[in-house]
């Protein structure tokens, strides 16, 4: 059987079909997703991050098959059939091993994708654009140096692969997204925005050489012809600020360029925020992946705060216990800042509010800490039997409308899931990816 991914490249790559990916680990995010694929019979892409997700649990404690594990019960729950959603790994490589140098650090990443693999995950990034301990500091890391790592992360991954067929007979081969020029995981750490250039035709045309060289010099010509998708940069970047939005003319050449490689679409990264407008642009102009993790936890957020707010209102003048949840949030935010101070700048007061309302949502890393998900699960119980009509008005009017008239129910769960999946439908109207089935 053939991934059904290669459609992008194979049946439509001249039109406006393409998919989003959920980037994110998020059990909201996850559900909301699911459910939304359900209800527009829609396929559905799942990407675990490197960082997320690896052999030793990542900040999420789940290996790939922890992982893998955890979708397919939601699947189940939701009832979602699997055979319609793809599972990938994102920036696999010495993404979180730059520590150590090359040996160690390439050691360290084709264990990271051997994992991947055998779980089951058949859409893979392929990212070795970073430097490790051993590089040089004060040089750019070539592209050759970059595929050839790379080109060594699949032969890894095509052994893996033939491993898990020893076990499921019929499971498909993976399918691969190459590059050099790729956004760093996390969004922009710059404190001054300096806007974002568009790859250059001549950097996709050595990349892409550098690539398909590496892969015949270590006998993936095979494997090649799974390679579907190459990351470049469009022009958009999303940053605690908002989003650098995509503009069609500016990246006109390096659209145009897509045509001299049949057998690759575009994958565009950091596309948080965009209009769902500029979405279907990019979709039109041979961005065919859409990779969005951010901007759905960022709407997670939003649906939580605004219960938080309707809870507090509601019960202001009593004496139940109550949440406190933006302030049990801030605080293990200050406790340990490591997952945001790279990328927060300013004043005290800017970067307070930052580590509440920051586009780049960094605050997403803390929601699974025990102190956090407990004041979560207090504001749940207390609107347990729904929000109050005048207050869901209030502070979440979208969903307020939906409740009235009968399409959504008005517990917590279901409104912060929802308002997620007003994040969902802006790429599903870009994509129209119901033609993947």
């Amino acid at each position: 059987m053939e991934h059904k991914l290669k459609k992008l490249v194979t049946d439509y790559k001249h039109e406006t079909v393409g998919i989003y990916s959920c980037c994110s680990a998020n059990e909201f995010v996850i559900e909301a997703a699911l459910e939304r694929a359900k209800e527009t019979n829609t396929p559905l892409l799942i990407e675990a991050t490197a960082n997320q997700v690896d052999q030793y649990g990542g900040y999420t404690g789940m290996t790939p098959q922890d992982f893998m594990a955890f979708v397919k019960r939601k699947a189940m729950e939701i009832g979602v059939d699997m055979q319609n959603v793809y599972l990938g790994g994102d920036h696999l490589g010495p993404l979180t091993f730059t520590e150590y140098d090359e040996d160690k650090a390439m050691s360290e990443a084709s264990e990271l994708i051997r994992q991947y693999v055998l779980a089951g995950f058949t859409k893979i990034h392929v990212d070795t654009s970073m430097k490790v301990n051993s590089d040089d500091k004060d040089i750019r890391l070539s592209d050759e140096i970059i595929a050839q790592r790379a080109a060594k992360l699949v032969s890894v991954a095509t052994e893996a692969y033939n491993e898990r067929l020893k076990e499921v007979p019929d499971a498909i081969a993976p399918v691969y997204v190459i590059g050099s020029e790729v956004p760093i995981p996390g969004g922009s750490q710059a404190a001054v925005d300096n806007g974002v250039e568009v790859t250059k035709v001549a950097d996709l045309d050595h990349t892409v050489k550098a690539f398909r060289e590496a892969f015949e010099d270590n006998g993936l010509m095979e494997v090649y012809d799974n390679v579907i998708a190459i990351v470049v940069q469009p022009g958009v970047e999303e940053k605690d600020s908002g989003c650098t939005e995509y503009d069609r003319q500016k990246a006109k050449e390096l659209m145009a360029a897509i045509d001299n490689y049949p057998n690759l679409v575009y994958e565009g990264h950091s596309t948080d925020y965009q209009t769902k407008i500029k979405l279907k642009e990019m979709v039109e102009d041979g961005v065919k992946i859409l990779k969005v993790g951010p901007a759905l936890t960022f709407a997670m957020r939003e649906g939580l705060f605004a219960l938080y707010n309707i809870e507090k209102e509601l019960y202001k003048n009593t004496d139940v216990k109550t949440s406190h949840l933006l302030e049990v949030l801030d605080e293990k935010m200050i406790e340990e800042p490591k997952y945001w101070s790279k990328h927060y700048h300013g004043s005290s007061n800017e970067i307070a509010l930052k580590r509440m309302y920051s586009f780049s949502d960094r605050c997403r890393y803390y929601m699974p800490l025990k102190d956090v998900e407990n004041a979560i699960n207090v504001m749940f119980n207390n609107l347990k039997d729904g929000c109050p009509l005048n207050l869901l008005s209030q502070f979440m009017p979208l969903q307020y409308t939906k409740v009235r008239e009968g399409y959504l129910n008005n517990d917590p769960r279901s409104l912060v899931k929802d308002r997620i999946k007003n994040c969902i439908d802006e790429y599903l109207f870009a994509t129209n990816q119901n033609k993947l089935l």
